[in-house]
């Protein structure tokens, strides 16, 4: 199977007119100018409101490693998986970017596509959420949320420019797996221009993807998962830049990043997830206590460090069967500390 027909119907079902989408939702795509390596480039994203409602605060959604931003949006599984038509129905504002390198967003070099690069063009786009020029709301309020390496990303954007008022992130701790990690690269990765997928995309070297079939050992915990899910991802799938990653990891995850962040902060992940939680962690998900009590000398008190377990959910939280008390978490969260 080949990328352009696929992410032709695929992007033909998340980048919808308002006029298409199911009552109570508006979805609309912008795409933005930012700083990309050599140069200008873009970053595009899909912004989700209640129809017909212009809320003044938004959630900036950055997706992880082999996502895009349908991470947030799901195609061809039910509603009830998307987190933007979701938090939209319950009158909240999201945009769900890709990153630079991934969708429908600029594809520069792998090599210098480090956190610091990553973190500069999700500065811009706050700016850009503050200015109006997504859906011609000036939003007021801004909450930066990240999944995986995307939270790598938030973390490092949050505590350099100081630009929004929340941060989410999820899929993350201090203490990675590392031999779980080491093992999954080895096994469950491989260049982009080996892949029948994703192939046409070029043959940048350090471009990877997950192997066909990876996924679902690396990012869900089965018992929690629906098999259609795991199969929609798979068609979704992108790349990502291997130093990028490499940059993120170090100095987005394991280095205290976090530190610098002086704004409320919710740390998310699922108690089954094994990149990030359990023995080769050494980390304890089994409760909210339990990892807050491990991950709060990662924080400074004007984070106000709140956590959140989601009990036998995976890697990637949001797409299991029980991602509805994620997002009611967050919801909670949202209004308690931020008034949203």
């Amino acid at each position: 199977m080949k990328l352009l027909p696929v992410l032709a119907a695929v992007l033909a079902t998340i980048s919808l007119t308002p006029a298409a989408h199911a009552a109570g939702v508006d979805c609309s795509v912008t795409t933005l100018p930012v700083s990309a390596p050599g140069g200008a480039g873009t970053v595009s994203g899909q912004l989700c409101k209640p129809a017909g409602a212009n809320p003044r605060s938004v959630q900036l959604l950055v997706h992880g490693g082999t996502y895009n931003r349908a991470y947030w949006d799901l195609p061809g599984v039910p509603e009830s998986y998307s987190y933007q038509r979701n938090m939209a129905r319950e009158g909240r504002a999201t945009f769900a970017v890709d990153r630079l390198g991934a969708g429908a967003s600029s594809r520069p070099p792998s090599l210098p596509l480090l956190i610091s690069v990553e973190a500069r063009s999700m500065h811009e786009v706050v700016q850009h959420l503050r200015a109006g020029r997504v859906g011609g709301t000036a939003y007021e309020k801004v909450v930066i949320v990240g999944h995986s390496v995307g939270s790598g990303i938030v973390a490092a954007e949050a505590a350099t420019y100081h630009d929004v008022d929340g941060v989410v992130l999820s899929g993350m701790t201090h203490m990675p797996a590392v031999p779980v990690l080491a093992l999954g690269a080895a096994l469950g990765l491989q260049p982009v221009f080996l892949d029948d997928l994703l192939a046409t995309l070029g043959s940048d070297p350090l471009y990877f993807t997950t192997r066909p079939g990876a996924r679902a050992g690396l990012f869900y915990a089965m018992d929690d998962a629906e098999q259609l899910v795991v199969n929609a991802d798979e068609l979704t799938k992108d790349q990502v830049s291997v130093p990028g990653i490499g940059t993120v990891a170090v100095f987005g995850i394991v280095l205290p990043t976090t530190y610098g962040i002086d704004v409320p902060v919710l740390q998310a992940v699922g108690s089954g997830d094994v990149l990030f939680c359990g023995l080769l962690a050494l980390r304890d998900c089994s409760s909210a206590s339990s990892l807050r009590a491990q991950e709060a000398p990662y924080y400074r008190p004007e984070a106000q460090l709140q956590t959140y377990v989601l009990p036998g959910a995976g890697h990637s939280l949001a797409l299991h069967r029980n991602a509805g008390a994620y997002r009611d978490a967050t919801r909670a969260w949202l209004s308690s500390k931020l008034g949203m």
